[in-house]
């Protein structure tokens, strides 16, 4: 890990450096979903731009840039690729709950790696538990004082294969509250594979983490349990970022049925002979769909706008109120993106015609990437939330999902 500092971005610089980074991603980002080539080189150029360091906190020497800048980052960012956009989620979530739980020499710590490029992934579900927030993975006594030995296995690790850090969701002896270890990758006991086989989003590296006795110093475990104790933005900053990945998908779906139709699909006969259109992009059929498509996808980014808007406002003036207000925004904004991305992606062959659904256009893993991202979080639960809100004023509950 280099200890050279990269450039602090600010509100103006960050979307626009994203936006070239954006650019140079989706030259090529379905070739690497084709072959599932990992993308070491476009992570390693997302950290040296300065857009793993937007949340590292003034005091730290970081820009500490609201969550309106941070979710149009993603969101940007998705577009060109949303397997890169996904992979610093956890890095921006795990951050959050360092400076809310970490102690200012843990923060010193961890921020500085940031601002030189580290990278922060997840590990934190478990396969075979009851429910996502079944955790058994577990921190016991270390021989030595002040040490703790790490076990567990973890599934889905966003990004663990590119990390620098992994933030592990743990409880603290057998049945004491969860905490996070903060592990690096290279330890000794940590074993990172590479198995992850979803139809979309198929380079995220994702893969299992396997703990086996790794050693851990007290001065590297967070609490976690008690972020849910007082009102926060935790969850909905989180699902905030989904929510701009989704929006990406959308958007770059759309862009990429638009020149397909313009540049390579043939007009219906009907739409020549009952109305005169010599081009596919003439049909009024597939013409008045891009209206509902380029409709739905503007109402879902401004549900994006709103939620990170409220997050910031919520940020500055933290209440059961605002705070209750901001996951309700989340909510929102995350029920519509996952819906608008899946039906767009997915009417996106309806408009470009037969030929799109050939495999060598590969247009279909704008759909399976929506598909598969959307999962992560069932949006009838956010519809759920918003609902018991609407009826009877039921504020959301607090935890990581909403």
């Amino acid at each position: 890990m280099s200890t050279t500092e990269i450039a602090r971005l600010d509100a103006e610089t960050a979307p626009l450096v994203a936006r070239r980074l954006a650019d140079e991603l989706a030259l090529g980002d379905g070739g690497r979903d084709r072959v599932r080539a990992l993308p070491h080189d476009q992570i390693k150029a997302y950290a040296a731009a300065g857009l793993g360091a937007l949340t590292v906190p003034l005091e730290f020497g970081g820009p500490e840039l609201p969550a309106t800048t941070v979710a149009e980052v993603f969101r940007l960012v998705s577009w060109g690729d949303p397997n890169v956009g996904q992979v610093p989620h956890s890095h921006f979530v795990f951050l959050n709950q360092l400076r809310l739980n970490g102690t200012r020499e843990q923060q010193q710590r961890i921020y500085s790696e940031v601002r030189a490029g580290a990278l922060v992934a997840n590990a934190q579900s478990e396969f075979g538990t009851k429910h996502v927030r079944d955790i058994r993975t577990t921190l016991t006594p270390a021989r030595e004082p002040g040490e703790w030995r790490l076990n567990g296995e973890k599934f889905y690790c966003t990004g663990s294969l590119f990390a620098d850090y992994l933030a592990v969701l743990t409880h603290l002896d057998v049945d004491g509250p969860l905490h996070v270890a903060w592990v690096r990758a290279g330890t000794d006991g940590v074993e990172i594979i590479d198995d992850w086989d979803a139809v979309g989003q198929r380079t995220t590296g994702s893969g299992t983490v396997r703990l086996t006795d790794v050693v851990v110093p007290e001065e590297w475990v967070t609490p976690f349990a008690v972020t849910f104790e007082v009102p926060t933005t935790y969850g909905a900053f989180a699902q905030l970022l989904h929510a701009a990945i989704d929006a990406g998908i959308a958007r770059r779906a759309l862009d990429e049925a638009a020149e397909f139709v313009r540049t390579k699909s043939r007009p219906h006969p009907d739409a020549i002979t009952i109305a005169g259109a010599e081009t596919a992009a003439r049909d009024p059929l597939v013409v008045h769909a891009f209206g509902e498509m380029e409709l739905a996808v503007r109402g879902a980014e401004a549900l994006l706008v709103e939620a990170a808007r409220r997050v910031d406002e919520a940020d500055a003036d933290l209440t059961e109120e605002s705070a209750a207000r901001a996951s309700l925004a989340v909510a929102a904004a995350r029920a519509s993106t996952a819906k608008v991305s899946v039906d767009v992606s997915s009417r996106l062959l309806e408009v470009s015609g037969t030929r799109a659904a050939l495999t060598s256009t590969n247009l279909d893993r704008h759909w399976r990437n929506a598909r598969t991202h959307t999962l992560h979080d069932p949006a009838a639960w956010k519809v759920q939330h918003l609902g018991r809100w609407a009826v009877d004023g039921t504020p959301p509950p607090r935890h990581g999902q909403i």
